[in-house]
């Protein structure tokens, strides 16, 4: 990674006439490629998801939407679903977009080649899948399904899905391979310099979905800004002074750097996410399979602490799956792991600890508090006996570590997944055959995937709520809390906001003349 000193970032930044058009965003890392839903990580979704879209997208409250179709018609026994296509989009090489467009993208996503991160979603290993998709004219695509699926539609949504994004068969190079986002979305790709910055700039063809105002990734998506640059920068204080010098115009900032931020006279705008930070336990690691030893883990903790000194009391104890603004947090999810340090002993007794050192694994993003939540759980595991180091990774060895399940403990994030059962899927199901999942246990897998078939959202909260109960006694990992979203904008932008799914969007952004 490229580190910027502040002058050296004002002076990369603030070289030409172009600049009072371009809106500099900071991110923690470099994206990992342009190819949707493909090698991705959340920073690449932000990017690339101004640059592609799908048949359906999120709302401003989480809800689905039409947003590459104009309508969809759902068949009474819930197995079919046809989608009438908006007229009249464009791609950026100015083709305009049909069912064939859809059929062939929806094939490559399919395609094992493709290595897409979200077919595991549609194939029937995690319940869902299409049997069948065809295109029967120009403005009709339809998908058929094995079974009837609440989460159907949401699923298509999922930014870690890229929405299912359509692209045009010239975003391949001639041999079949990757080449760049040849999409439909507000911005198109101008440069990207690995380890430095990814340029965007404003597709002019750009055809916006109805609506006057903003609303998630539907609604009014017009590209007001010339072009937008976001930034690698993995220096929390060349942040700061990028910000403060008028060099950045937008980026998520440490929770504990808000009130400077404030009293620099920047706008400080904040929002609830369904982000989820936490610490993993690997449930397979012979000294973690012990139940007795993953709840005394989780008892040695004193969330209030832990959670206020890394959210500058922005935070608030959440040990659910479900974010504290959805509508099913109630009562139960509230249910949470006390600090009790005569439990932590008598668990660790039971479970034969001989005192052991486990290896926390963590990283240094500054927009993640991965790594004070680290320092913080290991003095408190250390103070109750349980001998505990951390190793401090980069992002990228850390996800990868990840995903093939090799840790004892990591303190991780997940990104925003606005239905509960799509959250639950993020960190559980079978080890043998997803090595990434945390929880592991087939009964909660069963009310998983009954929660994804009913709709009812009566029957839908019981799940939850029995989920949570479960996995509160299973301990196979600890969400402390759900992230509040804090962005600090310049005074020159005009109509950013922040919102529950945790990624700048910059349609609609306009910069002050």
């Amino acid at each position: 990674m490229i580190r910027f000193s502040a002058s050296a970032l004002a002076l990369a930044l603030l070289g030409g006439a172009v600049q009072a058009q371009t809106i500099n965003v900071a991110l923690n890392a470099d994206i990992r490629s342009t190819n949707p839903g493909v090698n991705r990580d959340d920073n690449t979704d932000a990017v690339v998801l101004h640059m592609v879209e799908g048949l359906v997208g999120y709302r401003e409250n989480g809800a689905v939407a039409p947003l590459l179709a104009e309508k969809i018609d759902i068949s009474p026994d819930g197995l079919t679903y046809t989608f009438h296509l908006r007229k009249g989009v464009k791609f950026h090489n100015g083709a305009e977009m049909s069912s064939a467009d859809v059929l062939w993208s929806w094939n490559r996503y399919m395609d094992a080649k493709t290595d897409w991160r979200c077919k595991p979603e549609f194939d029937g290993r995690i319940g869902l899948k299409v049997t069948e998709a065809s295109a029967p004219d120009a403005s009709t695509f339809v998908m058929k399904l094995e079974k009837p699926s609440a989460l159907f539609l949401d699923t298509m949504a999922r930014t870690d899905c890229a929405m299912v994004a359509i692209l045009h068969k010239d975003s391949l190079k001639p041999d079949g391979s990757w080449d760049k986002p040849v999409g439909t979305g507000p911005f198109q790709l101008a440069d990207w310099r690995r380890g430095e910055f990814v340029l965007l700039k404003r597709f002019d063809g750009y055809v916006s979905p109805p609506g006057d105002k903003r609303d998630g990734y539907v609604g009014s998506k017009r590209p007001l800004a010339a072009e937008v640059k976001f930034l690698a920068i993995a220096d929390g204080a060349t942040v700061k002074a990028g910000l403060i010098s008028g060099a950045l115009d937008v980026a998520d900032v440490p929770d504990e750097d808000v009130p400077e931020m404030k009293k620099s006279g920047l706008q400080v705008l904040t929002a609830p996410s369904a982000t989820k930070h936490g610490i993993l336990l690997q449930s397979r690691d012979p000294l973690l399979s012990d139940v007795r030893m993953r709840q005394a883990i989780m008892a040695a903790f004193d969330q209030d602490e832990i959670v206020g000194a890394v959210s500058n009391g922005l935070g608030k104890v959440n040990n659910s799956a479900v974010y504290v603004t959805s509508p099913y947090y109630d009562e139960v999810q509230k249910k949470r792991y006390t600090h009790d340090p005569a439990r932590v002993k008598k668990l660790l007794a039971e479970a034969g600890y001989k005192g052991e050192t486990i290896k926390l694994i963590a990283n240094k993003r500054s927009t993640v508090p991965s790594y004070p939540i680290a320092i913080m759980a290991q003095a408190m595991l250390q103070a109750a006996g349980i001998k505990a180091d951390i190793e401090i990774l980069e992002w990228a060895t850390q996800l990868d570590r990840f995903s093939k399940g090799n840790y004892q403990m990591m303190s991780f994030s997940y990104s925003a997944r606005i239905d509960p059962a799509q959250s639950y899927n993020q960190f559980s199901g079978p080890k043998d055959k997803l090595p990434s999942k945390v929880w592991d246990n087939r009964e909660a897998d069963a009310l998983i995937e009954k929660a994804t078939l009913v709709s009812d959202e009566a029957e839908r909260r019981k799940i939850f709520d029995q989920l949570h109960v479960m996995m509160l006694a299973d301990a196979p990992l600890i969400f402390l809390y759900n992230q509040v979203d804090t962005a600090v904008v310049s005074k020159r932008l005009q109509g950013f906001a922040p919102w529950v799914a945790s990624k700048p969007r910059l349609w609609e952004v306009a910069v002050a003349k």
